[in-house]
């Protein structure tokens, strides 16, 4: 047997993971997640990637019935903490790393929150006013997402971390490394982890899944990037796992690790959900 053993929202793009019991599932992926994203002057996401101080922002919501506005409360540390209603207005052109979507910029007074604690002029938070289509290489009409990178939901398996765990390890004693801690989930950013009665890297051959009532279409496997190198908890950077990545799951240039859904039906995801594979 299979399960859902975590599930994970991000309510600002690229700031700290809020992990949670269950989570609503809509057309572009789960309620409360990425709605919210901080962008530069020019309307480009700024994400943890330059700046890792994001991932100190907790940003919370509370788990209400999906279509109501709901504030949200934004706090780090040494910042007072900030509650932000849910804006309206004109929307504005936004880029998710050159790709455009409509949003509604959010009141002064988080931009200057922003400025204070990043430390950095001229930052916008800003709400999704209508979901980006999809890359038509892999999406089908109308399948949408709002502010992920790509696609609206994340899978990934602890089997396969395990395995990535038992490889970086023998890397750290291969080069006489320092001993590491095991590597968390978190540093991958997916909605959804799965374990249980399965292989390391068979969700690469999966072709959907359904989690309690809810059912996803399998996309394809995540490229990573250098997000994944800082440790979600101390703010490091380092090599991992992206170097141990690149010696044992490289291919077209790039490096995999978890595997992009897109939901097929709305519903109830919850932690300890039966999980079935469609290989």
């Amino acid at each position: 047997m299979i399960t859902l053993v975590g599930l994970a929202v991000h309510p600002v793009k690229s700031t700290a993971v809020r992990h949670v019991d269950q989570a609503h599932v809509e057309p572009w992926g789960l309620h409360d997640d990425r709605r919210w994203m901080v962008v530069d002057p020019t309307g480009e996401c700024v994400t943890a990637r330059e700046h890792a101080s994001l991932l100190g922002i907790q940003a919370m919501t509370p788990m209400t019935d999906p279509g109501l506005p709901v504030p949200l409360r934004l706090s780090a540390p040494g910042a007072a903490p900030l509650d932000v209603e849910q804006p309206h207005g004109d929307p504005v052109t936004v880029t998710v790393h050159g790709r455009s979507l409509d949003a509604v910029c959010a009141p002064f007074v988080a931009t200057t929150w922003f400025a204070a604690t990043l430390g950095i002029e001229g930052l916008r938070l800003v709400h999704v006013h209508r979901p980006r289509p999809l890359n038509p290489e892999y999406g089908l009409p109308g399948e949408a997402t709002a502010f992920a990178d790509g696609y609206p939901v994340t899978l990934a398996s602890a089997a396969s971390l395990r395995r990535l765990d038992d490889w970086v390890t023998d890397g750290v004693l291969e080069r006489g490394d320092v001993a590491r801690h095991p590597m968390a989930v978190d540093r991958f950013r997916p909605n959804l982890v799965v374990d249980g009665d399965l292989d390391a890297f068979e969700e690469d051959r999966w072709r959907s899944v359904r989690i309690g009532d809810v059912s996803f279409r399998v996309v394809k496997a995540v490229d990573r990037c250098v997000l994944t190198t800082i440790d979600p908890a101390t703010l490091e950077r380092g090599h991992e796992p992206i170097r141990t990545l690149a010696r044992h799951r490289r291919r077209d240039g790039r490096t995999w690790f978890a595997m992009h859904l897109v939901p097929q039906v709305r519903g109830v995801v919850r932690v300890g959900d039966e999980v079935t594979p469609g290989r």
